[in-house]
């Protein structure tokens, strides 16, 4: 035998490893298109940068006060609280009005959006005596017509309380032109992580999803709670003791100068048998939640995206004054893994958005986990809807993940996200908001140890790294902006886009702010300034957009009324209407694919897109027709199906009341 046969021989363990790890990391590499390619399709997009301006004192600390046993990791407990939200705030027809939670100064503003006209002074929202800013942060805004009285109003949720409602009685925006209100009142402590509206029983009001982070009454951020306690989860891919999800049902109502809205919470609503399986579907940590009707039914489906364990759906077999929901999973095929089964994952979920993005008009499911290159790499979530809703009453979700397929599997430690036709060209591209904490000292083997050690141990926080000011943990990563390419794949050209600056960012909402047919966005980041990103496309592409409105006073003689908002734009006002929040919008495209939207009450981690719905139309004359079916309940809960026909543009529709029309 040779000298170099026995080296071989010698070592072939090795060589055969070594060739083993290059053919997986071959293997695990994902495709590519060329430079010529990216460029191409990056033109076809631009977008230009404005801050949001902040008024009064900005605290340059990154982390907030907390109870002693949680000051070890207080940066990790204060990496959530940016969110934002853009809406009609002042009644002009145009969604061109934000509300941004800023941890750094712990509050609340309302304000036009910047690259808009300065309608009114911006201010910020006073919830006298309901709010202790020492033991309470505001974690997201969200808007919609809670007393129905054609205003739009807001939804508070918070760390250290139950969630508030500030109640608007003027179609002015200003600090004294709302009423706060609790909506539990003496309901104790809870720790929001996401919540969104939906009339989750049919009858035609909007009702509450909340899912919850710490347990209840932790007093997380009471700096002078000596109590030691298990503030922290029970495990890194089962946890079950967080706060428990809450589903509120509206109850009443009243307008004028002394608003007032009342809901009741419902306890039982899950059909399932066993006290303790309940248990576990409604304790998960959530951090964003989506409703959106996943079978074509007119009822909103619930799904939680829940940090440290599965994420839970739960289809709506509700009835007016009835919750009932039963609890879907998606079957395991012999090439899935069992994490990225719907309903069975041990991911860390914190953003979720429903859109269409296959094009087959039923609404699917991108979800953000972390998914970090050399750190923590799980994976993201694109669940496509495969419409086999024969097995729903077998508790089978007609859900398969092909995030890895289409290119949307990877970026980085990721919060919300949301799909939107920025080029109008009749596909969804999905933006998505990432990073965790900024710092100089990099924590990620600390936390791999962590991550590693017995469930045991995790629930106390002296068992824990140091997470405090200066650590980092994924500070290095930019937005990623996935557009799909002529190979069917989705690829990030956020570095083509002038979009790649690294943030740490948490809330995304979409909106056309300023009326030109172009989606525009916002960005809420942590502990730093947030942003609008005015989309200046050259795309030459139609759209049609729809305001969905509801009747405030419905009578028996409606019929469905159009309104054009003409060029420029000249949206109706003193409609006395409010969103139709729920309604489904199906287009049939020029291409013979279907688009389909709804009108969203809030869905995702800590940003709200607008209500209005936009679709890309391509290359189409001004004057051809649109073919869409409307699908709503009506202010009693009954169903409406109806087709129009509409010229590309915004168009606000006042949906009818009567039954059959």
């Amino acid at each position: 035998m040779t000298g170099i046969a026995r080296q071989f021989r010698r070592h072939s363990t090795r060589f055969v490893a070594v060739a083993i790890c290059l053919v997986l990391f071959w293997l695990a590499r994902q495709p590519e298109i060329s430079m010529a390619e990216r460029k191409r399709i990056a033109d076809r997009f631009r977008f230009t940068h404005f801050d949001i301006p902040i008024s009064g004192d900005v605290n340059s600390d990154t982390m907030r006060k907390v109870k002693p046993s949680l000051n070890r990791i207080a940066a990790w407990v204060s990496s959530t609280g940016a969110g934002i939200a853009l809406n009609d705030l002042d009644n002009d027809g145009i969604s061109n009005d934000l509300c941004l939670v800023d941890p750094r100064t712990n509050s609340i503003t309302i304000a036009p959006s910047p690259g808009t006209a300065q309608r009114y002074p911006q201010f910020k929202l006073n919830a006298g005596p309901l709010y202790d800013p020492e033991t309470m942060a505001p974690m997201s805004c969200i808007p919609g017509d809670l007393n129905e009285d054609g205003l739009m109003d807001l939804l508070v949720p918070y760390w250290g309380r139950t969630p508030l409602v500030f109640l608007a009685s003027s179609p002015t925006p200003a600090a004294n032109h709302y009423a706060v209100q609790e909506i539990v009142p003496g309901g104790g402590q809870w720790f929001t992580g996401a919540a969104t509206l939906a009339d989750l029983d049919a009858d035609g009001h909007l009702d509450i999803a909340i899912g919850n982070y710490f347990s209840d009454d932790s007093r997380i951020l009471n700096a002078d709670d000596s109590q030691p306690g298990n503030e922290m989860q029970h495990s890194m891919s089962r946890a079950f003791n967080a706060g428990r999800s809450r589903l509120l049902r509206w109850e009443a109502a009243t307008a004028g100068p002394a608003p007032s809205v009342k809901f009741r919470e419902v306890i039982d609503y899950i059909d399932i048998a066993g006290s303790t399986e309940k248990e576990r579907l409604t304790h998960g940590w959530t951090l964003a939640l989506a409703a959106a009707d996943i079978n074509a039914d007119l009822l909103p489906d619930l799904y939680f995206a829940n940090d440290f364990g599965p994420d839970r759906l739960l289809l709506n077999r509700s009835r007016p004054g009835q919750f009932r929901f039963v609890p879907l999973a998606g079957s395991k095929t012999i090439t899935t893994p069992n994490s990225k089964v719907l309903g069975r994952d041990s991911f860390k979920g914190m953003g979720v958005d429903a859109g269409d993005i296959n094009e087959d008009g039923l609404f699917d499911l991108y979800v953000s986990n972390i998914a970090a290159d050399y750190s923590l790499h799980e994976s993201h979530f694109l669940f496509l809807n495969n419409g086999d809703f024969n097995r729903l009453n077998e508790g089978i979700a007609p859900f398969m993940d092909q995030s890895e397929k289409l290119g949307v599997s990877r970026s980085g430690w990721a919060w919300d996200t949301k799909m939107g036709d920025f080029d109008n060209d009749g596909h969804l591209e999905i933006v998505q908001a990432t990073g965790f904490v900024r710092g100089s000292i990099n924590r990620w083997p600390e936390l791999h140890e962590l991550a590693l050690s017995n469930d045991q141990l995790l629930s106390n926080p002296a068992n824990w790294p140091r997470f405090q000011s200066g650590d980092a943990l994924s500070d290095n990563y930019h937005n990623p902006f996935f557009v799909r390419a002529s190979d069917g794949r989705f690829y990030d050209l956020a570095p083509e886009l002038a979009l790649n600056k690294e943030q740490i960012s948490r809330g995304i909402a979409t909106a056309d702010v300023n009326c030109d047919g172009r989606l525009d966005f916002a960005v809420a980041n942590q502990w730093a300034n947030s942003s609008v990103f005015l989309n200046e496309s050259s795309a030459s592409n139609g759209f049609l957009g729809l305001r969905l409105r509801l009747p405030i006073n419905p009578t028996t003689s409606e019929a469905i009324q159009t309104y054009a908002w003409g060029n420029p734009c000249r949206p109706p006002r003193d409609l006395l209407t409010r969103s139709a929040t729920g309604a489904v919008v199906t287009v049939e495209m020029a291409g013979g694919q279907k688009a389909i939207a709804q009108v969203d009450g809030g869905n995702g981690h800590s940003g709200k897109r607008s209500p209005d719905l936009q679709f890309g139309l391509g290359s189409v004359s001004p004057d051809s027709k649109v073919s869409i079916r409307i699908q709503w309940r009506d202010a009693g809960g009954e169903i409406h199906d109806n087709t129009l026909q509409l010229n590309p543009g915004w168009h606000t529709i006042v949906l009818s009341s009567t039954k059959g029309t």
